[in-house]
């Protein structure tokens, strides 16, 4: 009551905020005359001017209502397009960092011209963040009109691009991308040797557009950069092939909420006795027990039309929130293989991961993020706790004028599919256009055949390319056009009302299922009433929709029973409608803490990536590498010297001890090779002996030394990265188990991942020092280099001799099995190691 008092009194704080931006809103109004009176030549000039204000230490604060003023004036010369005051507050709310939702229609593409501009002042580059390639380079296309106006230069970075054409657009003052793109080329980019591949810039500031569908809907995807693993893809076949043996309720339980399946203890036994083990728990039987659910969920959980298609015999991925197909994505955990086994497919082989990075945490690098939709209000909370972002609601230019009717609820699927055809066919026959939402491409399809029998002309979009979907978007506000398309379809199209269609009613949006999230059903909504428009939305459900099934239809069902409603009769209750909304906020709540939940984990590996990728680059940009070098073989030296040293707490006698450290020197340091016949019994000697023999390498080659100390760390920390990346996922995949022995899960996994990485740390150290004092390099004469080319004889080492050099330095091999250990330390078979190289 109090709080209602308050803001009744003082206002709402989003009432508040948007109070204080008003003044400044008169000041940048106040200078449109003075900017106005420029002319075209004195644009870039003033941008440049403003650069070197910022650069001599001025604020971008300070300088905002005049480099407002002057892009809303830029605007209308080279677009023909004049921000309104609303826009101005939206350009304020994303430069200081928060989130803005602004109404579909309100002209989101044109507001982040401002912050963009203001931003870019620094010099470090501001991204610009879209959903799909086509509206990145579309928007790229449009507003870089105004941005080279300025004399401001705009890059795009889409799917395609060779390394320098990136270089060059991140080079640019302003980027235009997609999520995917900007979070590939970032982890690409600490997977590189040499610095001058890397293609990005520090993380500077980002506008995301859509920041709800990127930040929220894509958040529990991480980007996975992946090769080829070794395990076989046998067992998925095998597996898949006892399914049909399975009775569900008997043998296994589906928990359709969490997306769970578990075996029953009939369910086990049954596995058992067909797979023909006799411990399904066994800890060697922990794979079979893997792949049997996962073979489960694929048959239970996932549909054909509805989470992913078979096309050109390969399971390709339907997003859930957009309907769009996504190639190239998989399932991980041995999920895509069931699906690949389940509709008899090649089942591919199991990658392994090289690098990764979740969303969440890629965006919260930036030093400075915002984002736009019409969307966001719903989802407060999320953005607040996980990326310390504020959602301001900005005001619209033109009051809404949608109405929006209450829920239709029906008894069953048919009943709710025959009154969605029964009023299209209505609003049709008057020529008011209609846009048909719906949650798969399954039902999208069933709808379409519906229309089809009743002759009624429509456009269906399902995972067609954007550019003819943002086409077909664009013209359902025409006079007559039924258009059917997945909720999100188009996301970015702003649909302009045809000739006659305003004195109709203008466009109704009709769903035909209330997704799990409000949000979702919000945008569907907002398509129509754009900018003071007439429109209308209405959503159809039945009763054994997979929300009303999952959350609630009993209470319902109960009073459709109690009111006496026959077959085919419909219910408009308001009441209904916000049990439906509650339900929604249960799931909305549910999958909070599950995004919560992968952060935390998640939160575990970043701190780990990023001290990984921090080292990457302090070894690609160091000069000089030998003090690295050295800092290894002193962190070595006291982890092999640490049992000689504290032979108190050893019980092995001093020469036991003595022995293992000479063996431990030389298999780490190759120290055989210039003892002679000590035994390095102190520390010291070790030391100069081990740097004596990098003083033999860099002697022998003085002009690659660095570049081969660079090599073998960066080898070193990359084979063991990628080898530790799996080893985490190994420790997440069973650490939920530790809550049976009452202990944290979460607090288990940080603490064995500390131990781990700890581990990983000294691996670096090893094989880095392991493969510098086993190397043995061979100068060749050109001559003899090109004798040898003659003779095709192959060396190791690949790359060309440098025609400019006299010399050129290789690595000479040595003689090893494929089967035996790799020389190079690893710990591999030189087969699957350095033998792959050639």
């Amino acid at each position: 009551m109090i709080g209602y008092l308050t803001k009744k009194i003082f206002g709402s704080r989003n009432d508040r905020y948007l109070k204080k931006l008003l003044p400044v809103v008169a000041r940048i109004n106040a200078l449109e005359d003075e900017m106005a009176a420029l002319a075209d030549a004195d644009f870039p000039a003033r941008i440049a001017a403003f650069r070197e204000e910022v650069a001599s230490g001025r604020s971008l604060n300070d300088l905002l209502p005049e480099v407002f003023a002057l892009t809303r004036e830029a605007g209308k010369r080279a677009l023909g397009m004049r921000h309104f005051d609303v826009q101005l507050m939206g350009g304020m709310i994303l430069h200081q960092g928060k989130i803005a939702e602004m109404k579909t229609g309100e002209g989101k593409t044109l507001v982040a011209t401002l912050p963009v501009v203001l931003n870019a002042l620094s010099g470090k580059g501001v991204h610009v963040v879209t959903v799909n390639d086509y509206l990145a380079r579309r928007d790229a296309a449009w507003m870089g009109r105004l941005y080279s106006f300025l004399g401001l230069s705009v890059g795009v970075i889409v799917h395609g691009l060779t390394d320098a054409e990136r270089q060059e657009a991140y080079a640019a003052d302003v980027t235009y991308g997609t999520n995917n793109e900007f979070g590939f080329d970032y982890l690409r980019d600490n997977m590189k040797f040499y610095r001058d591949q890397l293609v990005q810039r520090p993380l500077h500031y980002a506008i995301v557009d859509e920041v709800d569908s990127i930040l929220i809907d894509e958040a529990r995807t991480p980007l996975i950069i992946s090769g080829p693993g070794e395990k076989s893809t046998t067992l998925y076949g095998r597996i898949n092939a006892i399914i049909p043996k399975l009775v569900r309720e008997q043998d296994f339980a589906i928990d359709e909420k969490a997306r769970t399946v578990t075996l029953t203890d009939e369910g086990v036994a049954r596995c058992e006795e067909i797979l023909n083990v006799d411990n399904l728990f066994d800890p060697a039987n922990i794979t079979l027990q893997h792949h049997i659910l996962q073979a489960l969920r694929a048959h239970y959980l996932f549909t054909l039309d509805d989470h992913y298609i078979v096309k050109d015999g390969q399971v390709v991925i339907v997003d859930e929130f957009t309907g769009r197909l996504m190639p190239g994505r998989r399932f991980s955990d041995g999920l895509h293989q069931a699906l690949e086994a389940k509709e008899g497919v090649k089942v591919e082989a199991e990658n392994q991961t090289l690098a990764s990075i979740t969303f969440q945490n890629f965006f919260r690098m930036y030093e400075k993020l915002s984002g736009m939709t019409g969307t966001a209000d719903t989802e407060a909370v999320e953005f607040q706790e996980i990326y310390g972002l504020e959602v301001v609601v900005a005001p619209p230019n033109k009051k809404m004028m949608r109405k929006d009717f209450p829920d239709v609820i029906l008894k069953t699927q048919k009943e709710k599919f025959d009154a969605i055809v029964e009023e299209i066919k209505a609003l049709h026959a008057k020529g008011q256009p209609v846009l048909v939402g719906t949650t798969s491409i399954e039902k999208s399809e069933y709808i379409s055949s519906l229309l089809k029998k009743q002759r009624i002309p429509h456009e269906v979009l399902n995972a067609k390319q954007h550019e003819k979907e943002a086409e077909i978007v664009a013209m359902a506000g025409q006079k007559g056009r039924v258009t059917i398309a997945t909720n999100m379809a188009g996301r970015g199209t702003d649909i302009v009302l045809g000739e006659g269609v305003v004195e109709l009613g203008g466009l109704h949006i009709l769903g035909s299922e209330r997704h799990e999230s409000r949000r979702i059903d919000n945008q569907l909504r907002g398509r129509a009433g754009r900018q003071g428009d007439p429109g209308s939305s209405r959503f159809y459900l039945a009763l054994d929709d997979t929300l009303m099934r999952i959350f609630g239809s009993d209470r319902i069902a109960g009073i459709m029973e109690r009111l006496g409603l026959e077959d085919g009769q419909t219910i408009e209750n308001p009441l209904i409608t916000r049990s439906i909304e509650n339900a929604q906020k249960r799931v909305e709540g549910h999958n909070f803490e599950i995004r919560k939940q992968l952060l935390d984990y998640d939160n575990v590996m970043n701190q780990q990536r990023e001290v990984i990728y921090s080292l990457r680059r302090e070894f690609m940009t160091t000069e000089d590498m030998q003090p690295t070098v050295e800092e290894f073989v002193d962190d070595l030296l006291m982890d092999v010297y640490e049992p000689l040293e504290n032979k108190k707490n050893h019980a092995e006698p001093v020469e036991e001890l003595r022995t293992m450290v000479r063996a431990k020197l030389d298999e780490i340091f190759a120290l055989e090779r210039v003892r002679g016949s000590g035994v390095f019994v102190d520390k010291d000697d070790a030391r100069a002996a081990i740097l004596g023999i990098l003083d033999e390498l860099r002697l022998a080659a003085p002009d690659q030394y660095q570049d081969i100390l660079r090599f073998f760390l960066l080898d070193a920390l990359d084979r063991n990265w990628k080898d530790h990346l799996l080893q985490m996922d190994y420790l997440k995949e069973g650490i939920g188990l530790r809550g049976y022995a009452q202990r944290d899960p979460k607090q288990e996994y940080k603490r064995e991942g500390f131990e781990l990485f700890e581990d990983l740390l000294f691996r670096i150290r090893e094989n880095t020092m392991k493969a510098l004092t086993h190397l043995r390099v061979e100068v060749v004469r050109q001559e003899e280099l090109r004798h040898e080319e003659q003779e095709n004889v192959k060396y190791a080492g690949g790359g060309e001799p440098a025609e400019t050099r006299p010399d050129t330095v290789r690595r000479a091999e040595p003689k090893v099995g494929r089967n035996d250990l790799c020389p190079c330390g690893s710990g591999q078979k030189y087969k699957k190691c350095c033998g792959r190289k050639g």
